[in-house]
């Protein structure tokens, strides 16, 4: 059997173990410890904020930036439509009402077209959201400075969804600090990974403050145990946080392979008509976290989910784009705003979007047998 050829796995640098052994020596498995205090002050000093809060989760992160913006039942809270479901389920977790926001051609992400388009009604309503969140898809930060803008003109926050981008740059800034929150997450296929966590960012220091009161079952100040508001069991571990700071040390290095693996497959597709890869808008710097494309049903006449199976059948993990959130069961009934009523941009990309294998572990061998077989595969085609 031939070695699977994974989408995007953990991978590890050497140095994570001494943080942890650091961990079992002094005892402090248990949430909070030196780790968790020093990955907190180490990725915010990497990425340019003045303070961050460890979460057991990128979704727990932006649950806790949600009702610290005093999202409640019956709020609406504006929110990326071509993302994973984590980005809005903690939307429902307050009881608010999620409106979905259409992408964009250049980066694939929030529509600034569609975001007016969506406070005009929002504000002819008479109900303003409570929060915008911004997802940088894949890597690639949205057009934040437009984004910024007109969440600004309305006097409403941006909760900034950098759980895939951490390491991109806009106009040279840090993704994941454009907001009055920012959210990175550690989950296992992660340009960086802890196993399982994510990271909660502010320059607001006083609400990253509260938000690890309320991380930590929002226990107030007594002897005995005593609670007046609504907490949660959000905290990240000591031995997680050791594993963060072990892969804090190697992100640039992982950021430069995973550009090198996007950039092997836009030369070796260069020349086939009907393939287009991601774009990178100007000014900006993706991590290409996954390194994704899509396939022109004029021109090419396998679909991307055929093309997913044909490489699955050869031990080659690929996966489709994310189905946006307006189509899913979960939120029927949502609002959407499309980028354009004849062509909505999210819902083309899913239909036309594969996403290759990533993994920084991946040999050069291993990345030119998946890029033979898709070249095999969808012919016959244009040559450019």
């Amino acid at each position: 059997m031939v070695e699977r050829i994974l989408l995007s796995s953990p991978h590890m640098g050497g140095l994570e173990q001494s943080f942890i052994q650091e961990a079992f020596e002094t005892n402090w498995i248990a949430p909070l410890g030196a780790n968790v205090n020093a990955f907190e002050r180490e990725l915010a000093s990497y990425v340019g904020i003045k303070a961050g809060s460890a979460t057991s989760s990128g979704t727990a992160a932006i649950h806790l930036a949600l009702d610290l913006l005093g999202v409640r039942a019956g709020d609406i809270v504006f929110c990326s439509t071509l993302t994973f479901i984590a980005s809005a389920n903690p939307i429902l977790y307050l009881g608010a009402k999620p409106v979905f926001i259409d992408s964009e051609e250049s980066t694939w992400n929030m529509s600034p077209e569609a975001l007016k388009l969506a406070f005009k009604d929002a504000k002819a309503s008479g109900q303003l959201p409570k929060a915008v969140i911004i997802v940088n898809l894949y890597g690639q930060s949205a057009r934040m400075a437009e984004l910024m803008d007109i969440c600004n003109s309305y006097g409403v926050p941006v909760v900034e969804d950098a759980a895939e981008s951490l390491g991109s740059t806009y106009r040279g800034k840090k993704s994941g600090t454009f907001g009055k929150f920012g959210i990175y997450s550690f989950n296992g296929n992660k340009i960086i990974t802890t196993s399982g966590g994510g990271m909660l960012m502010s320059d607001d220091i006083d609400l990253i403050e509260k938000s690890r009161f309320l991380a930590t079952q929002a226990r107030d100040a007594a002897k005995h145990y005593q609670h007046s508001v609504i907490g949660y069991n959000y905290r990240m571990s000591n031995i997680v946080a050791g594993i963060g700071r072990g892969q804090l040390k190697v992100l640039n290095e992982r950021v430069s392979q995973k550009r090198a693996i996007f950039q092997r497959y836009a030369e070796a597709f260069s020349h086939l008509d009907g393939i287009e890869m991601m774009p990178e808008l100007d000014g900006t710097f993706s991590n290409r976290w996954l390194s994704t494309m899509t396939l022109d049903p004029m021109k090419i006449l396998i679909t991307p989910n055929e093309l997913i199976d044909v490489l699955d059948e050869a031990n080659i993990e690929a996966r489709p784009v994310w189905k946006p959130l307006h189509m899913q069961p979960l939120f029927s009934g949502s609002k959407f705003f499309p980028h354009d009523e004849k062509d909505i941009v999210s819902e083309r990309l899913f239909a036309r979007g594969i996403c290759l294998p990533s993994d920084t572990k991946m040999t050069e061998e291993q990345q030119q047998r998946v890029i033979d077989l898709i070249i095999h595969k969808v012919k016959p085609i244009l040559i450019k």
